[in-house]
């Protein structure tokens, strides 16, 4: 039987299944970032949901990919697992160059409005 790790990459071969997938690429980053945090804190998907204030299914849903956070919530997630949230804008790759120029970062910390700061 073949492994769906086998699969995708025999599929990303595919232009229709290449496009669809890199349509959804962002969605699944923020969702594995998700996971990530609450994982480097330790916790449950229930014990998060408890810190951020929320239900476990609501937490479920974040890192199903399946909902686009608020910026709100992205903090009380950052809050809850200790971490500092990061958003940053950075320029599409240019097809003549297939090179990204120059990124904006913009962080975020858990912390007082004072403690965020501006990076790059």
């Amino acid at each position: 039987m073949a492994r769906v790790s086998d699969l995708h990459k025999r599929w990303l071969k595919e232009p229709k299944y290449r496009k669809a997938y890199d349509a959804l690429q962002e969605e699944f980053v923020l969702a594995e970032a998700v996971i990530e945090a609450r994982k480097r804190a330790g916790l449950t998907q229930q014990q998060l949901a408890r810190k951020m204030r929320t239900t476990q299914p609501v937490v479920a849903r974040l890192e199903s990919g399946s909902t686009r956070p608020s910026l709100r919530t992205l903090e009380r997630l950052a809050a809850a697992t200790g971490s500092r949230l990061l958003i940053s804008f950075e320029p599409r790759e240019r097809p003549d160059k297939k090179q990204a120029i120059g990124s904006s970062r913009f962080g975020v910390s858990a912390a007082p409005a004072s403690a965020a700061r501006k990076t790059g």
